[in-house]
């Protein structure tokens, strides 16, 4: 299960494929298991949990999307140590990357215990529903440590090209945390605070299946528990790359706070009905997301390894392979839309309102996989900082000023939905200029000689 695939050799349909869409499946599979504790609460507690759990929803996206962003940036660095053939810095960065993943972990429970009533009660929590919303939120952050160290690993195995291992041990987690959500709200009536300490348990087990297979490990994957530290230089390599990638996920979550507060305003049925597409659209994301995590991963191998024609190769594959496997899982969706919805509610009104979110975003979603695979390759060459801008100027703040301006005057569902293709066109077309620009400086600076160098290997 820990075995590193080589992504500088071997034909890159096969590889980019094999590579994306366990990924894929990896973020499906936590959002059914995200689902699961909803469901849970909602079905054997009570109305006021399910709220507790819903609330604290945009609170931990914010904070895992930053610490993700990090995590990603450690893939980036330690895969173009991979590719450079260096193993005594891969070793080094195995090493760093698990160690502060228990930092950060730290960290952000202090901090986060520090503001959990405080955010809480800044998002209006109904005081009916905050003190189990408070439970929830301490219980899950004084998690993060091991909820950090799972995506750090998973970060690692990824960077050897190897995303089943993540998926495995998710799957194993997963399965634990829906039979514990049973057993703690049904049997020791627990209702949030019981998921929470579900999830918490569930992503234990998750990251210490990969901790035992990095300590099994052999060569430059082998964790020693003697050996963990921090390297200074690589620790900077990685946060040069992963602060900006987790501050653009921050951006859309923020974004995406502003859109749901306007579909507040267009009353219970747009709300009822744009959670239930969120479900659905979700996993056309994932899927757009796993070639996008695939090309950073390939890309930056094979900037290690000097190789730029397969680097420039790995984006067009990626590209056309998300948008064939994307439109047709966007067809399927939008052809069935209407059923799709009334799985969820069978309200007439629910339906047509989110028929027509599905429609507009999931029938859009090829747009987005222009912006997330030049994203993904970007990263890849080590380029986060631009992605990120693009991403404050094309989706944050078009989505900010669309919803401020366009839509106070023209105050429909439709209007509102229209701003996710349109946000996604700009910021692509950004982004595309910005990696012409990115390719025409690397071959005027030689970069195909430099790569190698140490003082250019993650900047």
């Amino acid at each position: 299960m820990s075995k590193t695939v080589d992504m500088t050799q071997g034909a890159l349909g096969k590889r980019i494929i094999a590579f994306a869409i366990p990924l894929a499946l990896t973020g499906m599979l936590e959002q059914l298991f995200n689902a699961a504790d909803t469901l849970v609460v909602g079905r054997f507690a009570s109305k006021y949990a399910m709220a507790a759990v819903g609330s604290n929803s945009p609170i931990i996206q914010l904070i895992i999307n930053l610490f993700v962003g990090i995590a990603l940036g450690a893939n980036v660095v330690i895969a173009r140590y991979t590719g450079q053939g260096d193993k005594e810095a891969v070793s080094r960065g195995i090493h760093t990357a698990v160690a502060v993943s228990f930092l950060f972990g730290l960290l952000a429970t202090g901090v986060g215990e520090a503001v959990a009533i405080p955010m809480l009660r800044a998002m209006d929590v109904p005081a009916s529903v905050l003190p189990m919303s408070a439970l929830y939120l301490r219980i899950y952050l004084a998690g993060m440590p091991v909820i950090l160290l799972y995506n750090f690993e998973s970060a690692i195995f990824r960077s050897q090209g190897n995303s089943r291992t993540p998926l495995v041990c998710l799957l194993i987690g997963g399965i634990l945390n829906v039979l514990l959500n049973l057993l703690f709200v049904i049997v020791f009536h627990m209702d949030a605070g019981g998921v929470a300490l579900a999830t918490v348990i569930s992503n234990l087990v998750s990251s210490l299946l990969l901790f035992i297979l990095l300590i099994r490990s052999k060569g430059s994957m082998h964790l020693s528990i003697k050996k963990l530290q921090i390297d200074r230089e690589i620790l900077k390599k990685m946060m040069q790359v992963g602060v900006p990638s987790g501050v653009q996920g921050m951006l859309f979550s923020l974004a995406n706070i502003i859109i749901q507060s306007a579909v507040n305003s267009l009353g219970a049925d747009a709300m009822a009905a744009s959670s239930a597409a969120l479900n659905i659209e979700i996993f056309v994301y994932f899927l757009v997301n796993g070639f996008a995590q695939a090309a950073t991963t390939i890309i930056s191998q094979n900037y290690g390894a000097g190789k730029m024609d397969r680097c420039r190769k790995t984006f067009w594959v990626a590209l056309g392979q998300d948008l064939l496997l994307t439109a047709v899982a966007s067809a399927v969706i939008c052809l069935t839309a209407p059923t799709l919805i009334g799985f969820f509610n069978s309200d007439p009104a629910v339906i047509s309102f989110g028929a027509t979110r599905l429609r507009w975003i999931v029938g859009c979603e090829t747009t987005n996989v222009f912006l997330e695979i030049l994203s993904g390759t970007m990263r890849g060459y080590g380029k986060s900082t631009t992605p990120a801008l693009m991403s404050l100027i094309g989706v944050c703040g078009l989505r900010i000023a669309y919803v401020y301006t366009y839509f106070r005057v023209h105050h429909t569902f439709g209007t509102l939905m229209a701003i996710y293709p349109i946000s996604w066109g700009t910021t692509a077309l950004l982004l595309a200029v910005a990696y012409v620009l990115l390719l025409r400086k690397m071959r005027r600076n030689g970069s195909v000689q430099n790569v190698n160098r140490p003082e250019n290997s993650a900047t």
